[in-house]
């Protein structure tokens, strides 16, 4: 049911700069070059501090926070960043207010130049009830908003805690903690992370173990290890274009010139194709020694379980970087040798032995869940982790790791400072992403995969170890995740922002409003939240659907986290994550259905908890027709009317009905005012007007692609459907908004072009058109009031507009002329003119009917008699109007 209206008349509520345009190309231009590569680590690397799920650009919510907290009204100060003046190109702020009047969708950027300045709001408060990583807290807080963010799971509210804590964070005394922990373990651990140098007598540390699973055949018994090729990685350096490959020979490591087809080890001769394993599509296996083909987690639930065989190691050897050795050289594979294997073994002694540690590390069996535990009753892209003999969080690592992680968490437990703790414990759990046995190795990039790639968790045959303290090369180890959460908090303090300008980077000077003030982050359930009337914006990236489960995927973290953490706050006291999150879960027999109830129900506690003329501004995923339907269905029921939509990001270039496209979009929503009835066809009238005026604006005066200017054109659409929602009828039923969008994306491709009868009926509806409705009218259409006027559908007495009507002479003259000329071009309104005037003669109308089809006049004529309030239309074409219900 939708929520009361209960809101100030949005013709009284100040329009918002990101309600009348938003510069779509200078946010593209900068998010993209943000979010490419390892690029966010440098534009702002506080959100990089540990692993979240689809995380928005920074640069996208500035954007977003610029263009919403800012309007004519609100008090502001700009400042140079790095300078305590004003700022030299506004002398006055009314100067930045005549800029924000002038903002509209073919001008979006007359603010645009803020964007690298210091603005501060009064007196503004933002909630954010989806914080996820906290990215759009963050940017409000360098507004100066007062900022509140809520979220259900423990792992988000506590990567955001301390992102927002960063700014109250001294850098060196976080500094000397870790040279602590570095001066008690670093030896400890690195020391289990050695080899041979093949360049001389001499150990070298080691980047990475290259591991593959084994599995006695079921046919004879032989062992099978699981290579689907036999690739290493990719040439390097002065080896460039070339391939690292294993023999299964003689096990050695051999640079091949191409790894697809036959090659010979340079150590033993052997002739084979690198690209033809043993382990085949479809998860099976075919043994090399008797051809047995048969499947690999059949085979491992058999055997109960499976043996992992170090095969290649990645090291990287300062000694011979020092001496002056080709980079092919210092840093390159090598075959394993047995000091390898002992090594590894003095580990597994060790981590066996040194119980005191085992508390260190989690207890925890992994939850059923639809990314762990594929069922027929689910169905989702996830992995039965049973079946792959992983059932305990424990089994997704080996024993050097577990000895190596849990020394580092016993020397954190020992720090007095719980701030400082927390970051050292975020910098441990951040490095999980790749440190475990459920990643691979990136062959053609050289590097340890991450764990969630696929946002599921999918064992590989091949695990790749990396060297969980880390060296001066390779990706993901403690030390360097430390780094960055170092790096973070000294940004927090004095961030920076870049902007693009001539095609040419630039990074600002420091602004002086750290990141993080007046920011209040809560671990509970959005439906909790009681205040109302309270804040001047909801900023946010709400769940979309099922595109990441965050509570079961979190859980990897979160047990870790636990075991420091649980003894400070109760959200981290129970086994597991919340799974009361609002997302489709099957394993939960929760589905479109359910997401969209959950959905509505958090937009009624947002609603109910912004003020009344407060702005809704998000970002959400698109992929489909009827994902756009729900969301709107969503927004709608609980008393919200769309303003405004933007892509962000978008590579679309073309918009089809009922495609399955995919981008991320901002949708800007506004509490409604009270929603009027109208009929379909008046409606379809105003959204393919408005569509078409939307379009000629944008492809006149901005660079967009189709697919940009057609994710603004749904915005504009959705706007005009919003402000009816609910009482939009068509053949006495009640359309809903998945109806209603379907329809949208027919007019948003041209299918429903508007013409002089459309104009003519929208006069029709008014009570006393003018000369200047009927100009307003033919904006967006393929009418001109000369065309009409030339069908005789008004005249002018005077000032006075006078309607072509079935009883005006002059119109009646000019239908019954065509008609009798027969000349082809009769429109259904000239007919049905011509029948209302012989109807009303008491004249036959049979003959006329049975000659022309009636089916496109029928439907005219339903849309007369809606405007109208006229039943003889209907009358007068057989419509029993019994069943019908026109009036407006």
């Amino acid at each position: 049911m939708s929520q009361e209206q209960q809101g100030p008349d949005s013709s009284e509520r100040t329009e918002l700069p990101i309600e009348r345009g938003f510069p779509i190309e200078r946010v593209n231009e900068i998010a993209s070059k943000e979010t490419t590569g390892g690029a966010r680590e440098y534009y702002r690397p506080i959100y990089c501090m540990h692993k979240w799920w689809a995380r928005r650009a920074g640069s996208v919510f500035r954007a977003i926070c610029l263009y919403t907290l800012l309007d004519e009204e609100t008090e502001f100060d700009v400042l140079d960043p790095g300078a305590n003046g004003n700022l030299d190109m506004f002398t006055e702020s009314d100067d930045i207010r005549e800029s924000i009047r002038e903002i509209d969708l073919s001008n979006p950027e007359a603010i645009w130049d803020l964007y690298s300045k210091d603005v501060r709001v009064s007196d503004k408060k933002v909630l954010d009830p989806f914080m996820g990583g906290g990215t759009s807290l963050g940017e409000a807080s360098r507004f100066g908003a007062e900022s509140t963010g809520y979220d259900i799971n423990p792992v988000a509210w506590f990567i955001t805690k301390k992102e927002m804590e960063a700014h109250e964070t001294d850098p060196e005394e976080l500094e000397s903690a870790f040279q602590e922990i570095k001066k008690s373990v670093e030896d400890e651990i690195k020391q289990y992370y050695k080899t041979s140098c093949p360049n001389g007598d001499h150990e070298t540390d080691v980047m990475y173990y290259l591991w593959v699973k084994e599995i006695d055949c079921v046919s004879c018994s032989e062992t099978v290890s699981l290579f689907e090729d036999y690739r290493v990685g990719k040439g390097r350096y002065e080896n460039k274009g070339k391939y690292n490959v294993y023999c299964p020979e003689c096990e050695s490591i051999t640079l091949v010139d191409d790894w697809q087809s036959e090659c010979a080890c340079d150590n033993c001769s052997h002739e084979f194709v690198p690209k033809e394993g043993n382990v085949t599509r479809g998860g099976n296996y075919t043994c090399p020694h008797c051809g047995q083909k048969y499947g690999i987690t059949d085979a491992i639930q058999e055997q109960d379980g499976y043996d992992q065989r170090l095969y290649a190691l990645e090291y990287y050897c300062s000694t011979c970087d020092e001496n002056g050795l080709s980079r092919g050289e210092f840093k390159a594979y090598k075959k394993v040798d047995p000091s390898d294997i002992q090594l590894f073994e003095e580990a597994r002694k060790e981590w066996n032995t040194r119980t005191d540690l085992h508390e260190y590390v989690p207890s925890q069996r992994i939850p059923e869940g639809a990314t762990t535990v594929v069922t027929s009753d689910v169905n989702y892209d996830g992995h039965d982790l049973s079946q792959h003999a992983i059932n305990d969080w424990t089994d997704m690592y080996n024993e050097r790791q577990l000895l190596s992680l849990s020394k580092l968490l016993k020397e954190i437990d020992g720090i007095d400072d719980q701030n400082i703790k927390e970051y050292l414990i975020l910098a441990v759990t951040g490095c999980l992403n790749r440190n475990n046995m459920m990643i691979g190795y990136n062959y053609a990039h050289n590097g340890a995969q991450a764990i969630f790639k696929t946002n599921s968790f999918d064992p590989p045959q091949r695990p790749a170890e990396n060297n969980v303290w880390g060296l001066k090369h390779g990706a993901g180890p403690f030390y360097r995740k430390f780094e960055l959460i170092k790096k973070g908090v000294k940004y927090a303090h004095a961030p920076t922002d870049r902007y693009v300008e001539d095609s040419e980077t630039i990074e600002t000077p420091e602004f002086d409003k750290p990141i993080g003030e007046d920011t209040t982050v809560i671990c509970d359930d959005l439906r909790n939240i009681d205040e109302k009337d309270e804040y001047d914006a909801v900023i946010t990236d709400p769940p979309y659907y099922d595109n990441v489960l965050y509570s079961e995927l979190s859980d990897f973290f979160y047990v870790w986290q636990k075991i420091l953490l649980e003894d400070e706050y109760d959200c981290f006291d129970p086994d597991m994550t919340p799974r009361s999150e609002i997302v489709a879960n099957p394993a939960q027999d929760k589905g479109a259905e359910e997401f969209e109830t959950e959905l509505r129900e958090a937009f009624d506690i947002v609603h109910s908890a912004l003020k009344e003329d407060g702005v809704l501004t998000f970002t959400y995923h698109h992929s489909d027709s009827e994902s756009w339907g729900e969301l709107l269905e969503a927004l709608c029921d609980s008393g919200f009317v769309v303003t405004a939509t933007y892509p962000v990001t978008a590579d679309l270039q073309k918009l089809t009905k009922g495609a399955a496209v995919s981008f991320d979009i901002v949708v800007v929503a506004r509490p409604a005012t009270e929603r009027e009835p109208i009929s379909w066809n008046s409606l379809r009238r105003n959204i393919a007007r408005t569509a078409k005026i939307t379009r000629e604006q944008l492809e006149t005066e901005r660079d967009l692609s189709e697919g940009d200017i057609g994710v603004v054109e749904m915005g504009e659409c959705f706007s005009e459907y919003s402000k009816h929602h609910g009482q939009v009828r068509k053949d006495r039923k009640i359309m809903d908004a998945k109806e209603v969008v379907d329809e949208i994306y027919g007019i948003i491709q041209g299918e429903n072009d508007l013409g002089e009868i459309d104009v003519f009926l929208d006069l029709l509806s008014e009570r006393k058109p003018t000369y200047n409705d009927l100009n307003k009218l033919c904006r967006g259409t393929n009418s001109t009031p000369d065309g009409l006027k030339d069908m005789h559908l008004f005249s002018l007495d005077g000032n006075e507009l006078v309607l072509g009507t079935w009883n005006n002479e002059k119109r009646q003259a000019y239908v019954q002329n065509k008609i009798e000329e027969g000349n082809g071009d009769v429109t259904n309104l000239d007919k049905a003119h011509f029948l209302r005037y012989r109807f009303e003669q008491g004249k036959s109308t049979s003959q006329y009917l049975e000659r022309w089809d009636t089916d496109e006049l029928q439907k005219l004529c339903k849309g007369l008699a809606e405007v109208t309030g006229d039943e003889t239309y209907l009358k007068m074409v057989g419509v029993d109007t019994s069943l019908t219900d026109f009036e407006e």
